[in-house]
């Protein structure tokens, strides 16, 4: 990939999730969604960390950072995860009693739903189309 006329940016590498327990946010993404960990290091500046995780095969990650004033925990982050079988992760997801809402299904639509991180963070699954 080249950026012969723009600013130098060629992808997206992570997107910032707010939280306000970084230990208790890292355990759900990694062990109920089965994210695997890219990163894990101290901010010695802040007093938090720098924790970036991402779906197996994913390019892109998220990033639990610390919520502040100006970014709290607890929005519609606007990430639209990928699954394969929407059904049976909506299921997998609420025996692991996360939050999820209804399954979706609209003609020539791929099925999704809706489902929240403990701080209320919320995020949509959304299943790949058939190509």
């Amino acid at each position: 990939m080249t950026d012969s006329d723009g600013a130098g940016i060629v992808g997206v590498n992570t997107i910032g999730i707010p939280v306000a327990d970084q230990d208790r946010a890292l355990a759900f993404y990694r062990d109920v969604l089965g994210f695997r960990v890219l990163v894990d290091a101290p901010l010695p500046q802040t007093g938090g960390r720098w924790i970036m995780l991402a779906p197996p095969g994913s390019p892109v990650s998220v990033s639990l950072v610390s919520a502040t004033d100006s970014a709290p925990a607890g929005v519609e982050t606007g990430i639209r995860f990928e699954t394969l079988d929407a059904e049976r992760t909506h299921a997998t997801l609420r025996e692991r009693r996360v939050d999820v809402g209804e399954l979706l299904r609209w003609t020539g639509v791929p099925p999704m739903f809706a489902a929240s991180d403990p701080d209320g963070n919320r995020f949509e699954v959304v299943e790949r189309p058939t190509r």
